[in-house]
């Protein structure tokens, strides 16, 4: 039984079909989140470098022109709900274009083709590591300069990958409360994952040294590293009707890391 059949079986009215849009949709979180949400009878535009209906390389502004070309032809020009998931970890350029630039131009991108939905939702998939060390420099030409000065030094620049999640995070909380955002009454949030066992994970942590080495740096007291599912059912509940008012958040689902890595430093 569905959920939506089990809330009709309750006696109480199920939640009206709703269409996403999910980018990183061929694996891992963004694939899990698409099932997830298709179960629960919603429909989903997926977008990835295939296995999707978008076939969309968002490292590259044609990339993401064609996104947001496509999802509007597909949608007709309407949907309810926005998930940036794709992401790389692949250092240097193509990790800043991807996780910062593409996943901001997905966001802003198709954020008017949002306002005709009744419950507008758009979520992004940050990082443990956004509270990782990560790169000044890096950090500053994302969220002020330009992609060409960021790709630049993102070539060279150590901690690429947490830099760039430490920026969709900043970004994220920057705008979340602009009149496009809150007053057009989109919530706007993050999803900060720990361990999540994805085929990368499972293929580093054949060698035990290296397994010690990533456990070390995202410590787990609760529950250890866990399914993509867990992810998607918070990703789900962000975009869904229910999240009327929380926004800005990036929201730590890492089984206690920030917490070892950051104790009470944030308040």
């Amino acid at each position: 039984m569905t959920n939506m059949e089990a809330h009709s079986a309750n006696g109480t009215r199920p939640a009206a079909p709703r269409l996403y849009v999910i980018t990183g949709s061929a694996s891992g979180i963004g694939l899990a989140t698409r099932q997830l949400l298709e179960s629960q009878g919603h429909r989903v535009i997926g977008a990835d470098l295939h296995d999707a209906e978008v076939i969309a390389d968002l490292s590259t502004p044609e990339g993401r022109t064609t996104l947001v070309e496509d999802v509007t032809e597909l949608s007709g020009g309407r949907i309810d709900a926005v998930l940036a998931v794709a992401g790389v970890d692949i250092a240097g350029p193509a990790t800043a274009a991807i996780n910062y630039y593409g996943a901001i131009a997905t966001m802003d991108g198709l954020r008017p083709l949002l306002h005709e939905s009744p419950a507008p939702r758009v979520a992004a998939v940050s990082s443990i590591t956004s509270v990782h060390p990560f790169d000044q420099q890096l950090l500053d030409t994302l969220l002020d300069g330009t992609e060409e000065d960021a790709l630049a030094r993102a070539a060279t620049a150590p901690q690429v990958y947490a830099t760039t999640k430490r920026a969709l995070s900043r970004w994220i909380r920057r705008h979340a409360v602009d009149a496009g955002w809150a007053g057009a009454g989109i919530p706007l949030n993050a999803v900060a994952p720990g361990l999540v066992r994805t085929e990368l994970l499972k293929r580093l942590f054949e060698d035990p040294e290296t397994q010690r080495r990533i456990e070390a740096g995202s410590p787990m007291p609760l529950g250890g590293p866990y399914e993509p599912v867990a992810a998607a059912e918070l990703l789900a509940w962000l975009t869904s009707e229910t999240n009327g008012h929380m926004t800005g958040q990036t929201i730590f689902l890492d089984g206690g890391a920030d917490v070892v890595l950051r104790g009470d430093s944030t308040w």
